[in-house]
């Protein structure tokens, strides 16, 4: 009988076993494959290590590297002297990419900072603090090889013919604003000169928008929005005004529907719906926000679904938005408009940010009177493929304060100094054993035009939503909705021009998450 079983038990045995090599399968392969993976685990679990460290260790040389910065070499008088005039984008790119080993480089700017302009709408209601944004030239002059000299001064002249600048300081000896035209001046010489001093508000003449509105353009602006805003509000919690006046005065209005307009509206309704309703609940239900647009829609660079998402979304979040309306006037307590149907109406306001287009700077005025029939154009510089000024010799235009074709956005003018700093500096390595060799001349010859290379358009329209536009191959992606609003806030952070800004603008984000934003006047 005990054979019987043996021999059954044998023949189980093997049964099993070619039913296992039948699937590929044994018991001692088994156990080689979970051995087998066991060191892929801890290989991929040392390279996770790794590459943490790695990254903590590289963001400790960053920190290092920005607080103790190198010796710097001196002005060295055979090198030609390049001015940057402006720290915005065009400018403050150069200043980044130059190599100044091998020119004598000096910065001019009313500003010692370079401005985030992207996120100044959120400045306004303390969502984002303001010098979060603000990155000081002197940090990125400080790690130049070669020494960069910096003057806080507003250039008031050109000499194109003799190259040589008039500037005013427009602060005294005890830190105080002296009015235009009553500052120290002083007079500086080069040997090229990059303008890009940016533009200035365009009010389109409309009579009061000066002395009433705010603008929505420098970080005093961001700072005057918010005390005006708050003052407003603080205004209508008083027990002793009409119930019209606080209805004024809580009716915030924005003019002009294109990104910084409609951000800032998106801005303003979280400050309402996060934060007043909480903190002024009294008022809370009574704040009105009205966008004004003289174009039949908002946002006319935008794709037409994400022009009916924003209104959509707009609509949802009790924004009203008059489009096809004109402000012919404003006043102190309201302001006129002009109908769709031609009639006119009276508006009062609390609060009213005036976001429309730019116009040239004084400064840039005066170089196009230099050159007559060269520069026609009242709007800016006109300048050719290489971003030379028409007319002019030895000198370059970036931005909005030129007029190259594209549109005055930021991006444009960063690629426009990227390109101009890359060709200088390798056109300056070409010519060593020359030093009088004129670049401004030898740039047509040995470098490709510049040609501006959309990286798409962002804005954000409140209640954690954006919307993007992005160039895909030879078509655009079109997305909106809360996914794009992490998009778009990621984009941001790597466009920050150090770590040190990107650092401090998401832990801003994240004190306003858990704290929300603060309402107190500055």
């Amino acid at each position: 009988m005990f054979s019987a079983v043996r021999t059954s038990i044998r023949a189980s045995s093997a049964a099993v076993g070619a039913a296992a090599q039948r699937m590929g399968m044994s018991t001692i392969g088994s156990g080689a494959s979970h051995k087998a993976r066991t060191p892929r685990l801890r290989k991929l679990k040392r390279a996770v290590y790794g590459a943490a460290l790695g990254s903590l260790g590289y963001t400790g040389w960053l920190m290092y590297r920005n607080r103790n910065p190198a010796e710097q070499k001196p002005f060295d008088p055979s090198k030609k002297t390049l001015v940057l005039l402006g720290t915005g984008w065009g400018s403050t790119t150069v200043l980044k990419n130059l190599d100044t080993e091998n020119f004598n480089v000096v910065v001019v700017s009313p500003r010692n900072y370079f401005l985030f302009t992207p996120l100044l709408p959120s400045c306004t209601v303390g969502t984002i603090e303001n010098r979060s944004i603000m990155e000081p030239v002197r940090l990125l002059m400080r790690h130049k090889s070669r020494e960069v000299r910096f003057y806080e001064a507003e250039c008031t002249d050109i000499d194109a013919q003799n190259k040589e600048l008039t500037l005013e300081r427009r602060v005294d000896a005890d830190g105080n604003q002296v009015p235009a035209g009553q500052g120290e001046t002083t007079k500086i010489s080069y040997d090229y000169l990059v303008v890009g001093v940016g533009g200035t508000v365009n009010t389109f003449g409309t009579p009061g928008v000066e002395q009433h509105a705010c603008f929505l353009k420098e970080m005093g602006d961001a700072r005057k929005i918010r005390r005006r805003l708050m003052d407003s509000i603080e205004s209508a919690s008083f027990d002793d005004i009409s119930q019209a006046e606080r209805d004024r005065l809580l009716h915030m209005v924005v003019v002009g529907g294109g990104p910084t307009g409609i951000e800032y509206a998106g801005e303003l309704h979280d400050f309402l719906v996060d934060d007043l309703t909480q903190w002024y609940p009294e008022l809370a239900d009574r704040v009105r926000i009205t966008l004004v647009e003289a174009l039949p829609n908002v946002l006319p660079a935008f794709d037409k679904k994400l022009i009916d998402y924003t209104q959509s979304t707009f609509k949802e979040n009790k924004i009203t938005i008059l489009t096809r309306t004109m402000v012919k006037e404003v006043k102190e307590k309201s302001f006129i408009v002009q109908n769709p149907d031609g009639s006119r109406s009276e508006i009062p306001y609390g609060l009213l940010v005036w976001a429309t287009g730019i116009k040239s700077q004084p400064v840039v005025d005066n170089i196009r009177a230099q050159f007559g029939a060269a520069q026609s154009n009242r709007r800016g510089l006109l300048v050719d493929e290489y971003l030379r000024v028409k007319g002019a010799s030895g000198v370059w235009a970036l931005g909005d304060c030129a007029l190259s074709g594209y549109a005055p956005l930021a991006q444009v003018a960063a690629q426009q100094g990227k390109w101009l700093s890359r060709n200088l500096n390798r056109l300056a390595v070409q010519n060593t054993d020359d030093p009088k060799a004129d670049l401004f001349a030898l740039i047509e010859k040995n470098c490709r035009q510049f040609k501006y290379s959309s990286q798409g358009s962002l804005a954000y329209i409140g209640s954690e939503k954006a919307i993007a536009d992005l160039p895909f191959f030879n078509r655009n992606i079109t997305a909106g909705g809360i996914a794009t609003f992490w998009f778009w806030k990621s984009a941001y952070l790597s466009e920050l021009f150090s770590l040190r800004n990107a650092t401090l603008v998401a832990s801003d984000w994240i004190k306003r998450f858990f704290f929300g934003r603060d309402i107190s006047r500055e």
